[in-house]
């Protein structure tokens, strides 16, 4: 399983800031859990005294502003995702710029050609190579009809992380799946997320605010929260909606997030309340302001969105999938469904929805549990993986 890591008790490390060159398939042109990860680690690690630089396509519309260093490579929008875009291989003048850099360790966090690239490059400056898995980006393509060249992906996966001085997985389970699928096959460490707990709390539940959008006090709220995108599970959520309808379950299903698909899935769900995109306090309020998560994504490595709503003290109805196991305790902090049953999901929310107590209870233990998720713990980790791969080379 995957493990925690200690610093060495002697570590022969450079005696300057070290220098860590990141690369990223979105680091800040449209706004993920993945990408504004990788934006507090790297704050953290400046924060500490490195020095970062960051290796992205950018766009002229970014989503936010970068931590570090961001320098724009080659790439391409994804036909079909627009909104998304394909790093090339690094030029010249960029190979020739890490070079100059001289970094003492690299980390890729997308399988894209620029990373194999860098894992090249890496290999001939004598650097630790890491790499971060942030989703299930092999079972995409299910969602849009292209199923049948997942074999290729997952071949082109594991020959892109053999080979690497470590791999960070977001949960031990998480781990656990990818090595059982046999993507990766030596034992990863974890770089698991944090929860911003000034932000994410009860106490920013409103009801006038439920009020201006036509929410009586004890009619049951069901959040989701996420990218519009079709590999969120919306079909489960319009399906779960749908049967609740079809039981004659009070309740309203209320939509945080903005994507592509936005439009079918409004169809499908004619009757919720569509927020668009939310950030900062405003995202924090709405959280608090549902009476339970509805998460059946079964391409999360972890789910931020599960730890946000456990940290505003509402229950979580997750699919028993990918990270969601490993934050979600079935039966204490909310739900867990098998993948598809439309039938489970219905259940579970449903209980929530006609016992108002048990949805406290189980946001209450939720609430408990998130406070264990601290970012500077976490990122701290990563630094000391780090430190301890940098030593090795030094040795």
């Amino acid at each position: 399983m995957a493990t925690a890591y200690k610093m060495p008790e002697a570590a022969a490390l450079p005696d300057r800031p070290l220098r860590v060159a990141l690369f990223s398939g979105n680091y800040n042109y449209v706004r993920d859990g993945a990408n504004q990860a990788l934006n507090r680690l790297v704050a953290y690690l400046e924060a500490q005294g490195c020095v970062v630089r960051v290796y992205s396509p950018t766009s002229d519309t970014p989503a936010f502003e970068p931590a570090g260093t961001l320098v724009s490579i080659p790439s391409f929008a994804i036909p079909g995702r627009g909104e998304y875009r394909l790093a090339l291989g690094l030029p010249d003048r960029l190979k020739r710029e890490i070079r100059d850099f001289a970094p003492d360790i690299i980390h890729l966090s997308a399988p894209d050609p620029a990373a194999h690239a860098a894992k090249k490059l890496g290999r001939d400056l004598g650097v630790p190579v890491v790499a971060s898995i942030h989703t299930r980006f092999e079972t995409y393509f299910e969602y849009y009809g292209l199923g049948f060249i997942r074999p290729g992906i997952e071949a082109l996966l594991k020959r892109f992380y053999a080979g690497l001085d470590s791999i960070f997985v977001t949960t031990a389970g998480f781990g656990e799946t990818m090595r059982e699928a046999g993507i990766i096959s030596a034992e990863p460490a974890v770089w698991s997320r944090g929860v911003d707990k000034q932000r994410f709390h009860p106490g920013r539940r409103s009801l006038e605010w439920r009020w201006s959008l036509g929410i009586a006090d004890d009619e049951p709220v069901i959040g989701f929260v996420g990218r519009l995108v079709l590999e969120k599970g919306l079909d489960m959520v319009a399906a779960a909606v749908a049967e609740l309808k079809a039981r004659g379950v009070r309740h309203r299903l209320l939509v945080v997030g903005e994507g592509p698909a936005r439009d079918g899935f409004a169809r499908d769900v004619p009757d919720a309340i569509f927020l668009g995109f939310q950030d900062g306090i405003n995202l924090a309020r709405a959280y608090a302001s549902v009476d339970m998560l509805l998460n059946p994504s079964i391409t999360e490595t972890f789910g931020n969105i599960n730890l946000e709503a456990m940290a505003s003290g509402i229950p979580v109805v997750a699919a028993r999938a990918g990270g969601n196991e490993c934050l979600v305790a079935d039966g204490v902090t909310g739900a867990l469904v098998g993948p598809r049953d439309v039938a489970g999901y219905a259940d579970a929310l449903g209980r929530y929805c006609a016992d108002p107590a048990l949805a406290r209870a189980h946001g209450k233990a939720g609430l408990t549990a998130a406070q264990a998720y601290d970012w500077d713990a976490i990122n701290a980790a990563v630094l000391t993986r780090y430190r301890e791969l940098i030593a090795d080379k030094h040795k």
